[in-house]
Parts: structure tokens; sequence; C-alpha cells
């Protein structure tokens, strides 16, 4: 047997995942030798700017419909059982686990130490085992690192084993397919196989976070990005794909706490994650700089392909998938602030890119709105234009990360709202999409009023401002804003003719209580009022 390259191990390194006999163990490897490994072992490439480059294989995104948690006493009566929470039974887990660790007997291992949460309350320690040097510097990248000296009397809380190459018999393991991803919180321990996709490994952990802080420390877990001006003043914003959020909380007057995932406690807002995990599709060195200069040694860059007979980076290809990615550590971002702390925010946006032309560029919320508009976690999609189909689709994804939310959305919703109230927080929702009009007769409401409505919130310039209602959604919206013409801010006035607007928003109106109508149940009547009216 090799020579195992372990480094700083601890002690109960094996005996702690139960791993039997490898042929070689990688412990904390740098990136820079899990770079060097991967292109040796021909599974990536080196960019032009020295980023490593691979594939994903069959898979390029998560699986939802292939991640299921183990229904035993601690999740039987806690999680909101759906078809994205699906349970499994723990006589499969268990099963699976004897063949995964069976599986590496005689194969490399790559293991690391890391955890989650930047503010030391709430730290989880994590322990990680690759198949591959690529996944662990994703894990590298993705989660906080510990100290050298921190690294000897490590104790995990949580284990995940992945291995992309184990495929589960589905007639024997209870799984639907080959491909899997399985959470045990009795086992503290997360098993994906059968997918190389990389990020399984960061929303497995963001998923457990999601039970264990609401259900356990009272701290709201948030799909958001946030940062910190230099007087102190934290702001999260909250949206699906596709609305801007990353782009504008990426400003560089203020300092970045992180880009997707934080905890809310009484006192702080702190981030999971030790680095960002980007899209790069239409990637461009203007509009996203931060991203664009961070794909650079250390960086891992997901299923895109080279100009050809090159090793640069054709960012608008989609020849592998449109849902390409780079990983890299967060310190990469000049205007990052570490640790990734900030104080209780005093704005919180909700972006929304609405491809119907209803909603306003901007518009302050009450707190049983906010707590509406957050279980709703409403976008609008363009169908594309295959075929002649222009027609927008309304996209709902409660509290802005559905797939992620092991407890009902009225929980994370009454939490959101108990700490708008204690902290007297501004929540503003902000439509990134079309104005005057629906897409394909309107136009993109502009990127500069949009970072205008944001600057004005920031700096306290729509406090005294003039308001009106919206006739169908009831948010208030203000008659002026500076670096925005006073004629956008109410949508109707930007639409030929005002009595289809009206007809439009209903519609609009009708799609939210229909979506909403799965919530009903466990939701308090002031946040039912807070509904739009659709008739």
């Amino acid at each position: 047997m090799s020579v195992p390259t372990i480094l700083f191990a601890p002690k109960n390194l094996l005996h702690a995942m139960n791993i039997g006999s490898v042929g070689q163990l990688h412990y904390q490897l740098s990136p820079d030798e899990l770079t060097r490994q991967s292109v040796e072992r021909g599974e990536g490439h080196l960019s032009e700017k020295g980023a490593l480059v691979i594939s994903t294989g069959k898979f390029t995104g998560r699986s939802p419909k292939d991640k299921f948690i183990v229904k035993d006493e601690i999740t039987e009566n806690t999680i909101d059982w759906n078809d994205i929470n699906q349970p499994i039974e723990e006589k499969y887990f268990t099963g699976l686990y004897k063949k995964m660790l069976a599986y590496t007997e005689g194969k490399e291992l790559w293991i690391r130490d890391a955890y989650a949460c930047a503010d030391p309350a709430y730290r989880l320690n994590i322990r990680i085992a690759n198949e591959d040097p690529a996944s662990n510097m994703f894990a590298y990248n993705m989660f906080l690192r510990p100290e050298k000296n921190e690294l000897e009397n490590f104790v995990p809380e949580w284990h995940i084993l992945h291995l992309p190459s184990f495929n589960a018999d589905p007639a024997e393991d209870g799984t639907r397919q080959g491909n899997f991803t399985l959470v045990s919180f009795k086992h503290k321990t997360i098993l994906i196989g059968g997918s190389a996709y990389t990020g399984e490994i960061k929303k497995g952990i963001f998923s457990i976070l999601n039970y264990v802080l609401p259900h356990e420390k009272n701290v709201l877990s948030m799909h958001c990005s946030a940062n910190v001006g230099k007087d102190g003043d934290t702001a999260i914003f909250f949206g699906l794909s596709g609305t801007g959020k990353t782009t504008l909380s990426a400003d560089p007057s203020r300092k970045l706490i992180g880009d997707d995932e934080h905890g809310w406690t009484d006192n702080t807002v702190f981030n999971f994650e030790g680095g960002c995990y980007a899209k790069t599709i239409d990637l461009d060195a203007e509009k996203e700089p931060d991203i664009f200069n961070a794909i650079r040694p250390g960086a891992l860059v997901e299923n895109v392909t080279f100009f050809e007979g090159t090793n640069k980076i054709d960012f608008a290809s989609k020849a592998i998938t449109e849902n390409t990615r780079v990983s890299y550590p967060i310190s990469f971002i000049d205007h990052a602030i570490h640790p990734s702390i900030g104080p209780v925010p005093k704005n919180i946006f909700l972006l929304t890119a609405d491809a119907y032309g209803i909603l306003p560029p901007v518009s302050k919320l009450t707190p049983e709105q906010a707590m509406y508009q957050f279980i709703s976690g409403y976008t609008a999609k363009v169908a594309g234009t295959e075929e002649g189909v222009k027609e927008p689709k309304p996209a709902f994804s409660a509290c802005f990360g559905a797939p992620f939310l092991p407890l009902h959305p009225a929980r994370y919703a009454e939490m959101l709202g108990e700490k708008i109230r204690k902290h007297q927080v501004n929540v503003w929702m902000v439509n990134t999409g079309w104005t005057g009009g629906p897409y394909g007769v309107g136009s993109r409401i502009k990127l500069a009023y949009t970072r205008a409505i944001i600057t004005a919130a920031l700096e306290g310039k729509l406090d005294n401002v003039e308001y009106e209602p919206h006739e169908v959604f009831g948010m208030m919206m203000p008659r002026e804003c500076p670096g925005v013409p006073s004629e956008v801010l109410n949508p109707q006035n930007t639409w030929s003719d005002r009595d289809e607007y009206t007809k439009k928003a209903k519609d609009l109106a009708a799609a939210f209580v229909k979506n909403f109508k799965k919530f009903e149940s466990l939701t308090s009547a002031a946040i039912l009022a807070a509904a739009p009216i659709a008739e």
C-alpha cells in the first residue's frame, strides 16, 4: 500500500469516518497541490489565467428529485415533508453507507477538515471525504478554513462522503436512480453518490443549517447576499437567479459579507461559507469584474469550453450547459470583509425580475407584506424564443430558496417578521425586470436606475418622500427617487393602456394567491391579509 500523504492529520481521522484500508489518503492538501493532481490525473486543465477547469460529467446541476432526508425519531415530526423534502427509511441510509465504505477500499481518498458559519458561536465542524482532488478543492474554496494549529484536535460534527463514481441500485437501495444525496440528522452524515456536480456538497450543508439553526439555535438562516457600509449598516439581498442578487450586492463602496448563505442572530449577520460559487455564463469583465478577476490560480471552473486551439475560456458557450460555474475563496474579492460578519441589517431588498412589467421598480413593504412576499419568493422567467414562444412564466420559490428548506416556510417567515419589527428594518421590493409593458413590449429597467434606487434606500433618501399605494399589490411606491425619472416609479404610468395594466396586474395577483394556497394552513391571518387583490 502506498504511503499516505497525511499532513497534521488528527489521530481519529480514519476511525471517525469508519474508513478502512485505502490505497492512499490525502489530507488537507493545498489548492496548488490539488490543481497539480487534477491535471496529472487527466481530470482537469489549466485556463490561460491559471484556474483549474473541470467537467462534472453527466450532471451539470443539482438533482433535487434524488435528494432524500432520513425519516427517523428526530425528523419525523419536524421536517416539512413534501416533493422536495423526500423521506427515506434509515435502513437504506445504513445500507448505502456500508456499500460506500466498502467501495473506498484500496482507492485514493482526499480528506478535508473545514467548518461552516463565520460566527464562532455557531461554528459547525465538517469532515469531507472525496474520491477526486477537484471536489476536495471545491470544499477548500467553499467552506471556512481552520488554522493549522486547530487541525490536530479537530472534532467534526458532520461528515460528508462524496463518491461520484459510486452508483446506487434503486431496487435495493431505495433511491430513484443511481445518483443520490442522502441526509441523516441522526448520524450527522451526508452521502453523495453518482454525481460529480460539486454544488451538491455546498447545498447539502446549507440544507442542514436551514434545519439546525432555526430549529435548535433560534437563528434565521437565509438564502441571500449581504454587504455592509462604512457606517456599519448591513444590507441583505434576497432574489432568485437572474434578479441581480450578486451584481447589486457587489458594491465596491461597501464590504461584502457573502454572496449566498447567511445566518441572522440577535446581534449579527454572518456568512455560512468561506467562498463564492458564481455563474459564469456570458461573464463580462466590465459588468462583473469581481467574478472575472477571481478566475485565477486557486479558482475551480466547471463545465466551460475553451476557444478552439487555446486555453482561453469561452464564457458565452453553452456547449456543455448554461449552468457554468466558478468557485473561489471569498478572499479573492478585494472588498470582502474578514471575518465574514456584520451587524444586524438596516435594509432588506427583495429582488424580482418581473417580466410582466407589473411590479414597481421599488416599493416599501410592511412587515406583513414582507413576510408574504418572502414566502412567495417570486420572479418571472422568459420562456425563450423557441417556436416563437415569448410569454413570461411566473416562478415562485418559497423564501427564495425552497429546495433547501427542511422546515415549513412559515417558520422562516415568522422569524424574519420578528426580526424586522424588533430592529425596525426597512424592507424594499425592487423590480429589476420590465417596465412599460411585459417582455416583448416593454423594456428592461435600466441597471443605472436600480443602482440609484439601492443607493437612495441605503442612504436614507427614501425615508421622507411621499408614497402612494399600488392599486393591486398594496405596497407603497415612492413618488420620487434621486437618479430615477418620477414617471417610471408607478408602473401603470409607463403602460400605453392603463386599463390593460390593471387587468394584467390582477392576473399576476391571482397567480400569487394560487401559489400561496399550499402555505395557508400554517400561515398567520396577518400574513394572509397582505395578499394582493386578485378580483
